[in-house]
């Protein structure tokens, strides 16, 4: 693997952990900016939405640079976004500051893993976005624990300077340890990007994403309330099961990404299978601690950890450039828009448990989407690829890329 692949990781960090440092120091910045807890949520939402929207049309702008220069660019967009939260004199610098953080995020995800996939053999692909990956797995499980901390012992406002650090050492291991690429063959006008988006096989992929995704996130953004009103852990006890969490997302993540290149459709099978069976099982045994806890560490391992096979299957579909990647992205944005909006309206109306049954019910949808590959499978079994889709034939375009062939 590629060094320049863990310096990839090492910028996701930085964004995750910029993205998620607001839940984490609700109370403080609310006084800090003279707003109501609600209110900065609504940061939250704005980063989320920036991300799903705004990040693909940066990605077109960027379409003429190559992958290196394009990410050397968004470093001090997300830099000067993250000194505005930093140094924001009221609430409307500070939504300034979300949508110029959320923009460039989802424009630097989707570079980075075209980067990460043209820097790489084809056989381990997915292998290299699992490690990619990591640096969201790595920035839920340690970046925002560590910005909390930073912001409760000095100040909402330092944890934002640390980011801002965090952000300037991630643009220099990037200049150094990534070498520069030419960009990939067809890539460069926004009339050739948009080529892959005519098929409506990718358009499916692409829900299927969107799915998993908020399948997870129903639950996840409410396993505080669930943990300490159902199961009746103490609420000093559930950072400790959060971190446990955050550990199993990090396992799963790795073991998908050794997976996701020979058996994408497989894993894809059996990951949204366990998560519609852990969350359901969560949901009966929400009241038992010990059954709480299994199931809410497999939701870790089988939940967002698909993201690496998430993304092999949607790049044989469609191509491996920035803007698949960084429409792909928004996808999965916008199922965690979706599930955490949803989760919240099911547990206002029908208690904490709603949540969770709302994600076995997203994950049995994604399941519905794999329908027409397993289809197709059966139909066709010669023309399985080693990605486990038996598209590859048929669509020029998902075909796996051979030693030496430009992504």
């Amino acid at each position: 693997m590629p060094r320049a692949v863990h310096v990839l990781a090492f910028g996701i960090f930085a964004m995750v952990t910029s993205e998620f440092v607001v839940a984490g120091l609700m109370p403080q910045m609310a006084d800090g900016l003279g707003v109501t807890v609600p209110q900065i949520g609504y940061l939250i939402t704005v980063f989320a939405l920036s991300m799903a929207f705004g990040g693909p049309l940066l990605s077109v702008a960027l379409l003429r640079l190559p992958p290196k220069t394009a990410l050397l660019v968004l470093f001090p967009v997300f830099l000067a976004g993250n000194v505005l939260a930093a140094t924001a004199s009221g609430y409307p610098a500070m939504l300034v500051a979300r949508v110029i953080t959320g923009v460039a995020s989802q424009a630097f995800f989707g570079v980075a893993i075209s980067l990460g996939s043209q820097l790489t053999r084809p056989e381990v692909r997915g292998r290299a976005v699992a490690v990619i990956l990591n640096g969201l797995m790595l920035g839920t499980l340690l970046g925002l624990p560590l910005a909390t901390l930073t912001g409760e012992r000095y100040g909402w406002r330092a944890a934002f300077w640390a980011i801002s650090a965090l952000t300037v050492i991630a643009a220099l291991c990037t200049a150094i340890g990534v070498r520069r690429t030419d960009r990939p063959e067809g890539s460069g006008t926004f009339r050739s990007e948009l080529t892959a988006f005519r098929a409506p096989r990718l358009w499916l992929t692409l829900l299927t994403s969107t799915a998993v995704i908020g399948a997870t996130f129903s639950a996840f953004s409410y396993l505080s309330p669930i943990l300490t009103r159902v199961t009746g852990f103490s609420s000093g006890t559930v950072p400790l099961l959060l971190l446990a969490y955050g550990a199993a997302t990090v396992i799963g993540n790795t073991v998908v990404g050794r997976l996701a290149d020979r058996h994408t459709l497989p894993v894809l099978l059996l990951g949204l299978s366990l998560n519609a069976v852990f969350l359901g099982g969560f949901a009966l045994l929400a009241r038992f601690e010990v059954g709480a806890v299994l199931c809410m560490l497999g939701i870790g391992l089988v939940g967002v950890t698909m993201n690496p096979a998430l993304v092999t299957r949607v790049q044989r579909t469609g191509n491996a450039r920035p803007l698949v990647n960084t429409v792909h992205s928004s996808f999965i944005t916008l199922g965690v828009v979706l599930g955490s909006a949803l989760g919240g309206l099911g547990l206002d109306r029908f208690g904490p448990r709603a949540p969770l049954w709302l994600g076995a019910a997203l994950a049995v949808t994604g399941l519905l989407t794999l329908v027409p590959d397993l289809l197709h499978r059966t139909r066709r079994p010669g023309a399985v690829g080693p990605g486990g889709s038996s598209a590859n034939s048929e669509h020029p375009a998902a075909a796996p890329l051979h030693a030496g062939q430009t992504p």
